[in-house]
């Protein structure tokens, strides 16, 4: 299997286990990697009032976690989650951009509006 498979693999598992994490924490993930012009968003989830589009960073080390997420995966989220927040979001609903950072052996990282822009 080439290394963009299994990168896609582990991408894919870490966004289950994601969308696990969250609705454990009270969250109804309504979809799941939902793509636009601008870009893909992960998950997008809602919770009392709130729409969370959510990047899920999976790596192999916790150690690499710390590198995961910058400034423009961020943007692109941020431009893609615009363009979907009238599929998504209803009047009088919160909306951020969260980040939820995954490696073996830790437990997941959620980053909440990690995208302030």
């Amino acid at each position: 299997m080439s290394d963009r498979r299994v990168a896609e693999a582990a991408g894919r598992r870490g966004e289950r286990l994601a969308a696990w994490w969250l609705r454990l924490k009270g969250w109804r993930v309504v979809a799941q990697r939902v793509r636009t012009p601008a870009g893909e968003v992960d998950l997008v989830a809602k919770r009392a009032g709130l729409v969370a589009f959510v990047e899920v960073k999976t790596r192999a080390t916790a150690a690499e976690l710390d590198f995961a997420i910058d400034e423009r995966r961020l943007a692109r989220v941020a431009a893609a989650a615009e363009l979907l927040m009238p599929v998504y979001a209803t009047a009088g609903e919160d909306i951020r951009v969260d980040v939820i950072l995954l490696a073996p052996g830790t437990r997941p990282r959620h980053i909440e509006n990690a995208w302030i822009g």
